[in-house]
């Protein structure tokens, strides 16, 4: 029996690729066992180090390269036997990866699973390919309905590393949907590098409302949320299943990325600032009580002080319940690598992101403040230092700030521990920038 342990660097997309690869190590269980956490390889509890590594932006590179320098060097110390790297930095950096850590057993691609599983002496099963290891909590669950992306974004290297736009069919996503649900999950995070382009290549037409109201069908799904939505030819019809079906739920991730028409014409986003503008109070007034989460990009080449205004004054006037942003980060064979010059300054970069983040981090307060004295159904996550940790439909689990419910007040009658992975109404409290405080409704 060998311990395997496979360590998931990056994003929501890597973790499902992740959760089908383990699927396929568990189906022999007589020779494997599995783990998933981060933790220490000097143990001597694992003989078999996986790693699934980021390649999207710099500091995720240095990030996964790190994590590999770890595994080697727990193997150069006879901790554990072999190494092996997948996933987007493998993919993107094979050859040079090979020279520089040479001591890793063998490098693989995004999706080259058969391969990997070849290496421990396993053959891929397409019986186990709607099949997962759930790695989250066992009531929430990512579920990816496409790879790749036709964009071609100026800053994003995903279409090189992880290909043209595939979706993946419907019957496919209900099937896996369905073993999520049988399984105990009760929310799917809907995730792809591009939800909305859905359906396009297979069926001609944009089919993400009509997924999403398939999957509100399956008995045990309560939750449905949308991440990854691009602007441009976003489809109303998404909206409108929003408003009228409950278990859709009224958040949406959109990262928008600018507001300026200049920058985002450098960007290559098919969309400018009023067109942008327009959407956002689309979806206010199709679905009033949506929260909007996005993500903006700062120091972009060509991004001039009137236009970081613009996008400061956009963010003001819009005032987004959740907004992440990232400095501008040149990645090799990208249209702007390529294309632009003007590079901004690094210092440049860095201020205005401080800028705006501190907007935003009075807009989020605001918005928390003004959710105190609401009632409100949460799906508690786990239990920690004597807090139940819970969300509602406006919060999306590893991204967004958490609901808080402590237990002076609880019955005694109620175990907290069995409170984990339902649902429950609180009273909402206290708010800071990023949390809100519950009372628990007995």
């Amino acid at each position: 029996m060998k311990n395997v342990r496979l360590i998931t660097l990056g994003c929501s997309k890597n973790r499902v690729d992740s959760e089908h690869l383990l699927r396929q190590i568990a189906s022999a269980s007589d020779r494997y066992s599995i783990s998933f956490e981060d933790g220490d390889l000097t143990k001597g509890d694992v003989d078999i180090v996986i790693l699934n590594t980021c390649g999207f932006i710099g500091d995720a590179k240095e990030e996964s390269i790190a994590a590999i320098f770890a595994a080697v060097d727990a193997k150069s110390r006879g901790y554990i036997e072999k190494v092996f790297v997948f996933g987007c930095l493998s993919e993107r950096y094979r050859d040079e990866l090979i020279d520089m850590i040479p001591e890793v057993d063998c490098f693989y691609g995004v999706m080259d699973h058969p391969s990997l599983l070849d290496a421990l002496g396993l053959k891929y099963d397409n019986l186990l390919s709607t099949s997962r290891v759930i790695t989250t909590p066992n009531h929430y669950a990512y579920l990816k309905i496409s790879e790749g992306c036709d964009r071609s974004c100026s800053y994003c290297a995903i279409p090189l590393i992880r290909g043209p736009h595939i979706s993946v069919p419907v019957e496919d996503i209900i099937r896996e949907a369905t073993l999520l649900a049988a399984s105990g999950v009760k929310e799917l995070i809907v995730i792809a590098q591009d939800t909305t382009y859905y359906g396009l290549d297979l069926y001609k037409k944009r089919k993400l409302a009509y997924l999403l109201e398939q999957l509100s069908l399956i008995p045990g799904i309560e939750w449905i949320r949308i991440h990854y939505s691009y602007p441009t030819a976003f489809p109303e019809d998404v909206l409108h299943l929003m408003a009228d079906n409950p278990k859709i739920c009224n958040y949406i991730d959109i990262p928008l990325q600018h507001s300026s028409t200049k920058v985002l014409q450098m960007m290559r986003r098919a969309i400018d600032g009023e067109t942008t503008r327009a959407l956002i109070d689309k979806f206010r007034t199709i679905v009033p009580d949506v929260v909007l989460r996005t993500t903006m990009i700062v120091g972009h080449p060509g991004e001039g002080k009137r236009d970081f205004q613009d996008l400061l004054n956009f963010v003001k006037e819009y005032k987004f319940e959740r907004l992440g942003a990232f400095t501008y980060s040149e990645e090799e064979g990208t249209y702007g690598a390529l294309n632009y010059k003007n590079r901004i300054p690094k210092r440049v970069k860095e201020e205005r992101y401080a800028q705006l983040m501190e907007v935003q981090s009075e807009i989020s307060l605001a918005y928390n403040q003004s959710r105190v004295g609401k009632t409100l159904p949460v799906l508690v996550d786990s239990l920690s230092d004597g807090v139940l940790v819970a969300r509602s439909q406006y919060e999306s689990p590893e991204v967004d700030g958490e609901i808080l419910i402590g237990l002076e007040n609880l019955s005694s009658d109620i175990n907290p521990a069995k409170l984990v992975g339902k649902f429950c109404n609180v009273t909402i409290t206290g708010a800071n920038e990023y949390d809100l405080i519950a009372r628990l409704n007995q």
